[in-house]
């Protein structure tokens, strides 16, 4: 059961160590010895709470994530970090809160790498116990250096650099130029006599655009997707040459699962950590051809049934490999949804009664609980019982809890903000998540979420706040700076009841303006 906000205040100008322990008699649990299971970690992108059959969708089933659910833990306060997609990945990866470091708002198609060497990171130390580290899927965390990817050279630093041992990435997002495979340090396929250039401004006048060639789309933009064009899609940022290297928007699903599958096969024999990046459900949603009309809800439930299928072939090669009973898999988002984020798609034509967030408001980009709030499950066949938890947990605790499971000490300057929720991760009886979390938006500045029990104060530094999923709202509506929700009473946030609890708001601003000023919130 959470605790109430009435037992953080008593202690509030406690020690941080002592507010984290004694104040609130929260222990962490952590195992007496060192385990290795290997670690896979399936993160979609964009994917809502309500999104999926096991989390009450009605329109659209996910059978291969129901049974993932049935089989571990379903956590109905999972949460990531942040409300879009960068922020979210570095936090994951390093263990700290994206609005403590610059460049972590949403990367540039020519964005140089936002963590660097040096950087602990859950592969680093996953690595240092003895796993083969790889990721696999949308990296969209810059590549290169200062300068930024040297597309046609060695694109270092990147993911090899930071404890991952292989990577196949798509570099930046697939809304985002170039649509080139990245393997390891170069782009994969890539014809010396056919230089791949990237840039922010049209290289050429006739150079085609999603402007002056919009007749020729195949799925029309909505707004700002109206650059270089790429397999009938208008793309952010302008690329040309590159040819042999270019993908289908519409393979990129099975490339993914081809590369896991060979990444698991050739590693079964020792521990190994897979971050499994999915695109899906992101736009450009582009499914493969066989899941094209396959769901009631346009091209954006056709990806949803398209990721469901990168799960379950995860989950049979887990199962042909004999694996299934030594991989702790979790799932999770990195971000919650969003219908129009540029194309003309039908997502929102097609919604019906579908609600992508569940039964919370707010979605991408936003602090309220539908755009950190997301699916999260955890399975380990035979040591996790099969449940649904309360439990806050958060994709940036995995760093410290993987850390912790494996034995592996952290330095003192690392993982920040990750706390060890190993117990409830695992379902360990009376195990607890987090006593907090901090929620943030975009980039370092914006807007914050505090959610402390169930008590949650909204800080909107720029007074505005996007708060609906289903409507085209491009720019957030005019609100407070400070709001503040019971989420036990008012799951929703509709009811801001700040004049009512001043005190109460009061402590939560001290505390949330402590956490960004301090530094850090993982005991020393």
């Amino acid at each position: 059961m959470l605790l109430s906000f009435f037992s953080v205040v008593g202690h509030f100008r406690a020690t941080m160590l002592l507010w984290f322990g004694a104040c609130l008699g929260v222990v962490a649990i952590t195992p007496t010895f060192a385990e290795t299971p290997n670690v896979i970690v399936i993160m979609a992108d964009d994917l809502g709470y309500g999104d999926l059959s096991c989390y009450g969708a009605k329109s659209i089933q996910t059978p291969h994530i129901d049974r993932l659910a049935s089989e571990g833990i379903r956590f109905t306060s999972g949460y990531c970090s942040a409300s879009t997609c960068t922020p979210t990945r570095y936090s994951f990866l390093t263990g700290i809160y994206a609005f403590r470091r610059d460049r972590t708002g949403i990367a540039p198609p020519n964005a140089p790498a936002i963590i660097q060497p040096g950087t602990e990171t859950i592969a680093s130390i996953l690595k240092r116990a003895g796993y083969t580290t790889g990721v696999i899927g949308k990296w969209h965390l810059g590549l290169g250096g200062k300068g930024g990817p040297d597309w046609n050279g060695e694109l270092k630093p990147g993911p090899l650099e930071i404890g991952f041992d292989k990577c196949f990435l798509l570099p930046t997002t697939n809304d985002r130029v170039p649509q080139v495979y990245v393997e390891d340090h170069r782009v994969l396929h890539l014809d010396p006599a056919d230089p791949l250039w990237v840039g922010d401004k049209k290289p050429s006048p006739d150079h085609p655009t999603g402007i002056t060639h919009r007749d020729s789309l195949k799925m029309n933009w909505s707004h700002g997707h109206n650059a270089t064009i790429h397999n009938g899609i208008s793309r952010i940022g302008f690329y040309t040459g590159g040819h042999a290297a270019r993908f289908r928007d519409e393979d990129l699903a099975d490339k993914w699962v081809e590369k896991s599958k060979e990444f698991i096969v050739e590693n079964r024999e020792r521990p190994f950590f897979l971050f499994f990046a999915a695109h899906d459900i992101h736009v450009p949603r582009i499914p493969h051809e066989r899941f094209q009309g396959k769901s009631s809800l346009g091209f954006r439930g056709d990806t949803i049934l398209e990721f469901d299928w990168c799960v379950g072939e995860l989950m049979q090669t887990l199962d042909e490999q004999n694996l299934a009973d030594n991989t702790l898999v979790v799932l999770c988002s990195d971000n919650g949804p969003v219908l129009d984020d540029g194309y003309e798609d039908g997502a929102i034509e097609k919604i019906g009664n579908h609600r992508a967030a569940g039964p919370f408001s707010g979605g991408k980009y936003s602090v309220y609980e539908g755009g950190t709030r997301t699916p999260f499950i955890t399975r380990w066949k035979g040591r996790i019982a099969p449940g649904v938890s309360e439990q806050v947990v958060c994709t940036i605790d995995l760093a410290t809890s993987m850390a912790t499971l494996t034995g592996q000490a952290i330095p003192a300057d690392a993982f920040l903000d990750s706390l060890d929720v190993n117990g409830a991760l695992l379902g360990r009886d009376g195990a607890v998540g987090r006593d907090h979390l901090v929620q943030q938006d975009n980039g370092t500045s914006g807007s914050f979420g505090l959610r402390i029990g169930d008590w949650k104060l909204l800080r909107h530094d720029k007074k505005t706040a996007r708060n609906v999923v289903v409507e085209r709202q491009l720019a957030g509506t005019p609100v407070s700076t400070y709001q503040l929700f019971h989420l036990k009473d008012d799951p929703a946030e509709k009811q801001n009841v700040i004049e009512q609890h001043a005190g109460i708001a009061q402590q939560l601003k001290s505390r949330l303006q402590e956490i960004i000023d301090t530094g850090r919130t993982r005991p020393e």
